[in-house]
């Protein structure tokens, strides 16, 4: 759906050095019918996908655990995240994209995913969507130790939890990112694992 009450004016690139920031000058026609010129900076990451990955038998999730550095300068001493295996889309569409990351990250190579929703992460800016799967995953599903790959960096530590203890860590704040927190939510209030 068009906006006729927004204007790009001008695009101005800031760096494009690990993604892309933009400052961006637009007219908004606000509720009085007058036009305003407002300047925002935009952080163009391209889009993601997350899953939950549960086992209805052992009363299990799997979920990660990473060095984050914008949570290491925000205060967080350790650095670390626990997290729902999640990856950028890049030119993948989100399915294939989020069973390519978990067998990546987790080792579980998972057939039948179930798409649950899209959310905006950040909205005030970052374009960012994420697509937000779940799948039932079992042990003969695991084919590698997963860890990520390599060539990215990625130093991925799998951790198999129960649920009612990963629930919990919401709680005492161990887990603190905001798409695991909303997978966990949603696995409660729709009882996958009950």
């Amino acid at each position: 759906m068009d906006n006729d009450r927004i204007k790009i004016i001008k695009t101005k690139l800031l760096s494009d050095n690990w993604y892309t920031l933009n400052k961006i000058t637009y007219k908004y026609l606000n509720k009085n019918g007058e036009w305003e010129t407002h300047l925002r900076e935009t952080y163009d990451r391209g889009n993601g996908a997350t899953i939950l990955l549960y086992n209805i038998e052992q009363q299990t999730v799997i979920l990660t655990r990473q060095f984050r550095l914008p949570t290491f300068v925000n205060g967080n001493k350790s650095g670390m995240l626990i997290e729902s295996c999640a990856g950028l889309l890049d030119n993948d569409n989100a399915e294939d994209c989020i069973k390519k990351e978990t067998e990546e990250e987790t080792g579980y190579k998972i057939k039948n995913v179930q798409k649950i929703f899209e959310a905006y992460m950040s909205p005030g800016s970052v374009t960012e969507i994420v697509h937000f799967f779940v799948a039932a995953y079992s042990k003969d599903m695991k084919v590698s130790d997963g860890g990520g790959l390599a060539d990215e960096q990625e130093n991925i530590e799998v951790l198999e939890l129960k649920f009612e203890d990963a629930t919990q860590m919401i709680s005492t704040g161990e887990i603190k990112d905001g798409k695991t927190i909303m997978l966990l939510q949603y696995a409660q209030i729709q009882k996958l694992i009950n």
